[in-house]
Protein backbone atom coordinates (compact mmCIF):
# COMPACT_ATOMS: atom_id res chain seq x y z
CA UNK A 1 0.00 0.00 0.00
CA UNK A 2 1.47 3.75 -0.95
CA UNK A 3 -0.17 6.11 1.00
CA UNK A 4 0.95 10.05 2.13
CA UNK A 5 2.92 9.95 5.45
CA UNK A 6 1.08 11.20 8.67
CA UNK A 7 2.62 12.29 11.36
CA UNK A 8 2.67 8.98 13.09
CA UNK A 9 5.12 7.38 10.41
CA UNK A 10 7.72 9.53 11.36
CA UNK A 11 9.44 7.26 13.46
CA UNK A 12 9.23 4.99 10.80
CA UNK A 13 10.91 7.66 8.43
CA UNK A 14 13.49 8.21 10.79
CA UNK A 15 14.32 5.06 10.69
CA UNK A 16 14.44 4.43 6.82
CA UNK A 17 16.40 7.39 6.46
CA UNK A 18 19.11 6.17 8.68
CA UNK A 19 18.94 2.60 7.48
CA UNK A 20 19.25 4.78 3.87
CA UNK A 21 22.48 6.33 5.09
CA UNK A 22 24.16 3.45 6.35
CA UNK A 23 23.63 1.82 3.14
CA UNK A 24 25.01 4.78 1.06
CA UNK A 25 27.99 5.01 3.58
CA UNK A 26 27.33 7.87 5.27
CA UNK A 27 25.81 6.90 8.73
CA UNK A 28 26.87 10.37 10.40
CA UNK A 29 25.33 12.52 8.04
CA UNK A 30 21.70 11.67 8.94
CA UNK A 31 21.18 13.85 11.57
CA UNK A 32 17.63 14.81 11.39
CA UNK A 33 15.53 14.13 14.17
CA UNK A 34 11.83 12.83 14.59
CA UNK A 35 11.12 16.76 15.43
CA UNK A 36 13.11 18.22 12.74
CA UNK A 37 11.26 15.44 10.30
CA UNK A 38 7.45 16.76 12.38
CA UNK A 39 8.12 20.57 11.73
CA UNK A 40 9.12 19.85 8.14
CA UNK A 41 6.55 17.33 7.23
CA UNK A 42 3.73 18.70 9.16
CA UNK A 43 4.25 22.62 10.53
CA UNK A 44 2.03 23.75 12.45
CA UNK A 45 1.25 26.86 10.99
CA UNK A 46 1.31 26.96 6.64
CA UNK A 47 1.80 24.53 4.14
CA UNK A 48 4.66 22.19 4.69
CA UNK A 49 7.86 23.04 2.08
CA UNK A 50 8.37 18.64 1.65
CA UNK A 51 6.71 15.76 1.17
CA UNK A 52 6.21 11.83 1.85
CA UNK A 53 4.71 9.26 0.64
CA UNK A 54 4.95 5.75 2.59
CA UNK A 55 5.05 1.80 1.22
CA UNK A 56 3.60 -0.06 4.03
CA UNK A 57 2.91 -3.85 4.36
CA UNK A 58 1.00 -5.40 6.97
CA UNK A 59 0.77 -2.15 8.86
CA UNK A 60 4.63 -1.89 8.35
CA UNK A 61 5.95 0.86 6.83
CA UNK A 62 9.11 -0.26 4.82
CA UNK A 63 9.47 2.15 2.04
CA UNK A 64 9.51 5.95 1.43
CA UNK A 65 9.71 8.81 -1.13
CA UNK A 66 10.40 12.11 0.62
CA UNK A 67 9.65 14.98 -2.16
CA UNK A 68 9.21 18.47 -3.16
CA UNK A 69 8.30 20.71 -5.33
CA UNK A 70 10.72 23.05 -7.96
CA UNK A 71 10.70 25.12 -10.41
CA UNK A 72 12.13 25.35 -13.95
CA UNK A 73 12.77 28.95 -15.32
CA UNK A 74 13.11 26.86 -18.34
CA UNK A 75 9.35 25.57 -18.91
CA UNK A 76 8.20 28.05 -16.62
CA UNK A 77 6.09 25.33 -14.23
CA UNK A 78 7.10 24.03 -11.44
CA UNK A 79 7.90 20.38 -11.03
CA UNK A 80 8.68 17.47 -7.97
CA UNK A 81 12.20 16.88 -6.91
CA UNK A 82 12.60 13.59 -5.38
CA UNK A 83 15.20 13.63 -2.49
CA UNK A 84 15.15 10.08 -1.19
CA UNK A 85 13.77 7.11 -2.22
CA UNK A 86 14.12 3.99 -0.17
CA UNK A 87 12.57 0.49 0.23
CA UNK A 88 14.30 -2.12 2.38
CA UNK A 89 16.22 -4.57 0.82
CA UNK A 90 14.08 -7.43 2.03
CA UNK A 91 10.96 -5.84 0.24
CA UNK A 92 12.97 -4.90 -2.71
CA UNK A 93 11.86 -6.28 -6.20
CA UNK A 94 8.54 -6.52 -4.58
CA UNK A 95 7.38 -3.30 -6.89
CA UNK A 96 7.40 -0.94 -3.95
CA UNK A 97 10.19 1.30 -4.89
CA UNK A 98 8.28 1.33 -8.85
CA UNK A 99 4.91 1.70 -6.71
CA UNK A 100 6.04 4.80 -5.10
CA UNK A 101 7.54 6.70 -8.68
CA UNK A 102 4.56 6.11 -10.20
CA UNK A 103 2.23 7.71 -7.35
CA UNK A 104 4.98 10.72 -7.74
CA UNK A 105 4.28 10.51 -11.87
CA UNK A 106 0.58 10.04 -11.30
CA UNK A 107 1.04 13.90 -9.19
CA UNK A 108 2.94 15.40 -11.78
CA UNK A 109 0.50 14.48 -14.87
CA UNK A 110 -2.41 14.90 -12.85
CA UNK A 111 -1.28 18.31 -11.81
CA UNK A 112 0.49 19.55 -14.66
CA UNK A 113 4.20 19.05 -13.53
CA UNK A 114 6.51 18.29 -16.96
CA UNK A 115 9.38 16.85 -14.48
CA UNK A 116 10.32 14.45 -12.13
CA UNK A 117 13.70 14.78 -11.08
CA UNK A 118 16.25 12.91 -8.80
CA UNK A 119 20.00 12.43 -7.90
CA UNK A 120 21.33 8.84 -7.85
CA UNK A 121 24.97 7.69 -6.50
CA UNK A 122 27.03 7.11 -9.39
CA UNK A 123 28.71 3.61 -7.97
CA UNK A 124 24.70 2.46 -6.78
CA UNK A 125 24.29 0.28 -10.11
CA UNK A 126 21.43 -1.46 -8.66
CA UNK A 127 19.54 2.00 -8.32
CA UNK A 128 20.98 2.93 -11.64
CA UNK A 129 19.59 -0.02 -13.32
CA UNK A 130 16.13 0.02 -11.80
CA UNK A 131 15.75 3.85 -12.69
CA UNK A 132 16.80 3.09 -16.19
CA UNK A 133 13.89 0.38 -16.36
CA UNK A 134 11.64 2.61 -15.89
CA UNK A 135 12.98 4.90 -18.81
CA UNK A 136 14.63 7.66 -16.50
CA UNK A 137 17.61 9.51 -18.35
CA UNK A 138 20.85 10.65 -16.66
CA UNK A 139 21.64 13.88 -16.81
CA UNK A 140 25.18 13.51 -16.97
CA UNK A 141 26.39 16.85 -17.91
CA UNK A 142 24.97 17.98 -15.31
CA UNK A 143 27.14 18.28 -12.15
CA UNK A 144 25.75 18.86 -8.19
CA UNK A 145 27.27 21.80 -6.23
CA UNK A 146 26.56 22.69 -2.83
CA UNK A 147 27.49 24.89 -0.21
CA UNK A 148 27.23 24.12 3.50
CA UNK A 149 28.43 24.50 7.04
CA UNK A 150 31.35 26.84 7.25
CA UNK A 151 31.36 27.60 4.00
CA UNK A 152 27.77 28.85 3.61
CA UNK A 153 28.49 31.36 6.28
CA UNK A 154 31.91 32.50 5.04
CA UNK A 155 29.40 32.78 1.67
CA UNK A 156 26.89 34.95 3.86
CA UNK A 157 29.41 37.42 4.59
CA UNK A 158 29.95 38.37 1.51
Amino acid sequence: MIRPATVDDVPALIGLVRELAEYEREPESAVATEDDFRLALFPPTGEPKVYADVAEIDGEVVGMAIWFYTFSTWTGRHGIWLEDLFVQPAHRGSGLGRALLVGLAKRCVAEGLPRLEWTVLDWNEPALGFYRSLGAVGMDEWTTQRVAGETMIRLAEG
